[in-house]
């Protein structure tokens, strides 16, 4: 039997992730009482439940019974049952745009600020946190890539780091990303602003690619960037309790060369085991200023 606790920060993606599960087969339970986990499981095993998947969901809500579920887990390991932690985070900053969004109360904020809520909750559930064996912060996904996380985890049954690498590519003249945590400039790259036919294309179109990457200078740096940004974030996941990285790419107008280069980053980041996801902030910028791209 796979067992599997969903839990983690109010607003992170706990009913997303439990609709992800069922949809793979999961028998699902949202906010079952923590006092009744260990009948919960008994019951599933001495009946020879007919799905040997099942996902329970738990948080804030429980109250102050939540306090025990740590004996309760300790006890199921004790009686030799396995069971599997997922655990839910997005930024303070990103949770408060969703309650805002959806108009609805936090389970904590009882007539406080809802960032008073959001604290306390943070607070209250950091235990949760570290008994995870899955960690997925939710802040920066688009709800498909959320889905697919969780399948990588509880389906694919492939390695699994907590750590998801975006990256990303931009144009200078429009602001470098405040999210990012590495930030890199492709200026010195051949230029396919200057050839009229590629003028208007992208770095996701083959031409402009071949363009950009039909240069020594390009292939050198692309190899260097690869090596480094694996090596750091290996060190992050060693080292830092981090479950999300930016690595930005700049060109001066974001749809050229920082593209072609975040794409081939992309490409080359796919065989670790962490997730990678390419996103060009400012490739839709229809904005032509002559000599710069």
């Amino acid at each position: 039997m796979r067992f599997v606790i969903v839990t983690g920060m109010s607003g992170a993606g706990k009913s997303t992730a439990l609709k992800s599960l069922e949809d793979m087969g999961y028998f699902c339970v949202d906010n079952l009482p923590v006092a009744l986990i260990e009948k919960f499981v008994e019951l599933s095993i001495d009946n020879n439940f007919e799905n040997d998947k099942i996902a329970i969901g738990i948080d804030i809500r429980s109250g102050e019974a939540l306090g025990e579920l740590s004996m309760y887990l300790n006890r199921l390991r004790e009686n030799k049952f396995n069971f599997e932690v997922l655990y839910l985070d997005a930024s303070n900053k990103t949770l408060l745009k969703r309650y805002k969004e959806t108009r609805r109360e936090h389970p904590l904020q009882r007539g406080r600020s809802l960032e008073d809520g959001i604290n306390e909750e943070r607070n209250k559930i950091d235990f949760l946190k570290k008994l995870a064996d899955y960690t997925i912060d939710t802040s920066g996904l688009l709800t498909r890539e959320f889905k697919a996380e969780t399948v990588k985890i509880f389906s694919t049954d492939k390695d699994y780091s907590n750590m998801i690498v975006t990256i990303m590519s931009f144009g200078f003249k429009f602001g470098i990303p405040q999210d990012a945590d590495f930030v890199f400039d492709v200026r010195f790259m051949p230029n396919p602003y200057y050839e009229e036919s590629l003028r208007k294309k992208t770095g996701n179109d083959q031409e402009v690619r071949d363009y950009v990457m039909n240069s020594k200078s390009s292939t050198e740096f692309l190899k260097k960037l690869t090596d480094l940004m694996s090596f750091a974030t290996k060190q992050f996941i060693d080292n830092e309790d981090r479950h999300h990285i930016v690595i930005a790419i700049g060109c001066t107008g974001g749809r050229h060369r920082s593209v072609t280069i975040a794409n081939e980053l992309y490409q080359a980041m796919q065989e670790n085991p962490y997730s990678v996801r390419v996103f060009h902030r400012d490739i839709a910028n229809d904005t032509y200023v002559k000599g710069e791209a």
